[in-house]
């Protein structure tokens, strides 16, 4: 017990002391900019195009951090900072877990899961500094109407197969939930019938998991207690 308390402790705090520290290098390489060249805008300036940003990222990092964070566990701290979380980090995270039989909340699920999103991490460095170099030769490939094409559907592949290994997989840490898909189904139809008979939700997908994930919580609370959703521990 005193081991896994010291690794999660050790982890909690490198966690903090690296986001610390990529905060400042965020905030202070554009002061250091706007300093050595005079260009310091004004606090007006600032407050009106941060505006406009902030109502549309704030919403969105405070839902990713809600119901990402649960399944990365002390990854977290690096999957934040390095960026890429939907479209990478949380796909690699999760069929890590799915290859290895570690599930979700488990010491050992953590552990796999933070070794995923590092080496994932270490990948994605090497990739931009290869296609950095190799920009220029590449340009009529990327440009390739074709390839375009292919591109725009990577996305969606990618959060396919998360739903898919979330669908199929009903385990959580030593337990099984079962009828565990019924509770994703009720705010996925409002989601759908919100976004068809409402108003289109592109560009409000932040606010839209807001929403979602108490009611999913709501909903799941109400299966459980009603019996639709069932609680078993492994083995039994």
């Amino acid at each position: 017990m005193s081991d896994k308390n010291s690794y999660f402790n050790r982890a909690h705090r490198l966690g903090r002391i690296g986001a610390l520290i990529s905060i400042l290098f965020m905030v202070g390489i554009p002061i250091v900019i706007c300093v050595v060249y005079d260009v310091i805008p004004s606090f007006n300036e600032v407050i009106t195009t941060a505006v406009g940003l902030l109502a549309v990222y704030v919403p969105t990092a405070l839902s990713e951090f809600v119901s990402y964070t649960p399944m990365l566990g002390t990854a977290c701290y690096i999957t934040f900072i390095t960026g890429n979380v939907g479209n990478m980090k949380i796909p690699c995270a999760l069929n890590a877990m799915e290859m290895t039989d570690s599930p979700l909340g488990t010491e050992r699920g953590d552990t796999v899961s933070a070794i995923a999103v590092s080496v994932s991490s270490m990948v994605t460095m090497a990739i931009i500094a290869l296609g950095v170099v190799l920009l220029v030769p590449l340009q009529p490939i990327l440009q390739n109407p074709t390839v375009q094409v292919a591109t725009s559907f990577m996305l969606p592949a990618l959060f396919g197969s998360m739903v898919v290994t979330n669908v199929a997989n009903n385990k959580s840490g030593e337990y099984r939930i079962k009828n565990r898909v019924l509770t994703m189904l009720a705010p996925m139809a409002c989601v759908i019938a919100f976004h068809y008979l409402v108003m289109p939700i592109n560009g409000k997908e932040g606010y839209t998991m807001i929403a979602t994930i108490p009611l999913t919580i709501a909903l799941a609370y109400i299966m459980y207690r009603t019996g639709i959703v069932k609680v078993e521990k492994e083995g039994k």
